[in-house]
């Protein structure tokens, strides 16, 4: 994914979250709906997030230097950390907290109207961004499932902007029901349980957030795409034999470390294996663009390789 790309989606949800959590906290004042101030605690972090997701992205492309040699590409996946983060501290604990207050003692909601209108601005302004984090992550998603992209993508911006609008959708949806069931009934505790609902769904959602961003700061490999490419791509069946043994890491979104060693055919001049590990890294960065560091140390095969 491209931090261009990424940053549509964002930017859709930054739009749609700010104007979302205003509407909600003036519903609140209003009606007085422990749903409604949660969901628009719930906007303010989602808006929160976007903002650190832009911040990563402009962090990420700051140049290598002598103390990050490597660049600052994992910036990205800092901040989607910390969205995980703050999503789970400002959204599904403080929802949690409200919802079990308000069960303890109700309170009776005022013009409860108001906040059914809002709900429904609010679902729509969260459809668009959520069709347009869609759209953005069709091309990258390809055949695999949504949950399949979510869990295998090295891009996070992505997916975190999915499961944020995902959350938001279903958590307008529950404070819908919990402000309706509330007019229905005349009975205040349903606004709470859909309060303690909307908790535990976002609770859920940055715990996701929280173990796939910290395997990607961790480091991942490639895919297993992409590692069948590059051990196709590093053999040409002349100089170099076999792959004895590849490891690969991801420093950023679109850049992978690929460190290999590779078998050459015996009696090869010192010029013929410089020629050929060329030949390869070229190969390579041809089959997986996102390669863009590659060591290869040429070595002759052993059954027991020597690491």
């Amino acid at each position: 994914m491209s931090a261009g790309g990424g940053k549509k989606a964002i930017l859709a949800a930054l739009s749609a979250n700010a104007g979302i959590a205003v509407a909600k906290f003036v519903g609140a004042a209003i009606t007085g709906s422990a749903s409604m101030l949660a969901e628009a605690v719930h906007s303010v972090a989602d808006t929160s997030n976007q903002g650190l997701l832009l911040f990563g992205q402009r962090r990420a492309e700051q140049e290598a230097d002598e103390l990050h040699p490597f660049g600052y590409g994992r910036n990205r996946y800092f901040y989607s950390f910390i969205v995980a983060l703050v999503l789970f501290t400002l959204g599904s604990v403080y929802a949690i907290y409200e919802g079990i207050h308000k069960i303890q003692h109700p309170e009776e909601l005022s013009s409860p109207i108001v906040a059914i209108v809002i709900l429904l601005i609010a679902i729509g302004l969260e459809t668009f961004s959520f069709v347009t984090a869609m759209r953005e992550s069709r091309p990258l998603k390809g055949g695999a499932s949504w949950w399949r992209f979510i869990r295998n993508s090295r891009s996070p911006e992505l997916p975190v902007v999915l499961l944020e609008d995902t959350g938001a959708l279903v958590g307008l949806l529950l404070a819908f029901l919990g402000v309706g069931l509330t007019m229905l009934t005349d009975n205040a505790v349903w606004d709470g349980i859909g309060t303690l609902c909307i908790g535990a769904l976002l609770g859920v959602i940055a715990i996701i957030l929280i173990i796939e961003m910290q395997s990607l700061l961790i480091g991942e490999g490639a895919t297993p795409e992409e590692d069948r490419a590059i051990r196709e791509s590093l053999v040409d069946g002349e100089r170099i034999d076999r792959v004895i043994h590849l490891k690969t890491q991801y420093l950023g979104p679109e850049e992978i470390l690929v460190a290999a060693k590779v078998a050459i055919t015996p009696g090869l001049d010192i010029a013929t294996i410089a020629a050929a590990i060329d030949a390869a890294e070229a190969r390579v960065r041809r089959a997986v663009p996102a390669a863009r560091i590659i060591y290869v140390e040429p070595d002759l095969y052993r059954t027991q390789p020597v690491s």
